[in-house]
């Protein structure tokens, strides 16, 4: 076998190294960038509280694991890659929530809206049958013409022993992304700040873009 010349191992060098350069140009490439998350509700864009101010947690990917048992919410929302949440509380026993979900395209965000809605009309049923110790009254407070929409509906709760709740609920979509407001005290109708959560729920809607 002939003994390589210098100038040929040279060659082969050099072509070792463009390859290696090749490669690593090829490693260097980042990932895809991770999906952006929609704007969100700030702490002062929630319904004001009489006697505590609003704290905002952080932006988080995913929806809650909890909602998962949540009868107005726990079908349609699990389950979507590219959705994210913030908790809201005050000092006393008010709380909120907000859960945003990117979908394909504008037909799929609709379709996620309509099952939202669906599934909020029928969870007062789906809570009494659960629970025949307790009473679920739903009211539908209508529309709200923000980008493609937007739709407010009220629950209470009443156990046997006393305990009544009170729960504001919203869905809004922005093309193909759809947007649910949830918040809720101790109390009955009454206690409800409908126009200030129809405020909040215009304002998270026009945040999507």
């Amino acid at each position: 076998m002939p003994e390589p010349t210098r100038a040929g191992t040279l060659t082969a060098l050099t072509a070792l190294a463009a390859a290696g350069l090749a490669l690593g140009t090829v490693l260097a490439v980042p990932a895809a960038a991770a999906p952006k998350a929609p704007g969100f509700l700030s702490a002062a864009e929630l319904p004001p509280h009489p006697s505590s101010s609003w704290t905002a947690g952080k932006v988080t990917r995913g929806v809650p694991e909890d909602v998962e048992f949540d009868s107005c919410l726990g079908k349609a929302l699990p389950g979507h890659a590219a959705s994210w949440h913030r908790d809201f509380r005050t000092d006393l026993d008010t709380g909120a929530r907000q859960i945003t979900v990117v979908l394909k395209d504008t037909a799929a965000a609709k379709g996620l809206a309509s099952r939202v809605g669906k599934d909020i009309r029928s969870c007062a049923k789906s809570i009494e049958q659960a629970d025949p110790e307790t009473d679920a009254t739903l009211k539908d407070y209508g529309t709200l013409p923000v980008e493609e929409g937007a739709h407010i509906y009220g629950l209470h709760t009443e156990t046997s022993w006393g305990a009544n709740d009170i729960r504001l609920l919203s869905v809004g979509r922005d093309g193909r992304t759809v947007t649910v407001v949830s918040w809720g005290q101790l109390g009955d109708f009454g206690d409800a700040p409908v126009k200030a959560f129809k405020k909040t729920t215009a304002k998270a809607v026009h945040k999507l873009h």
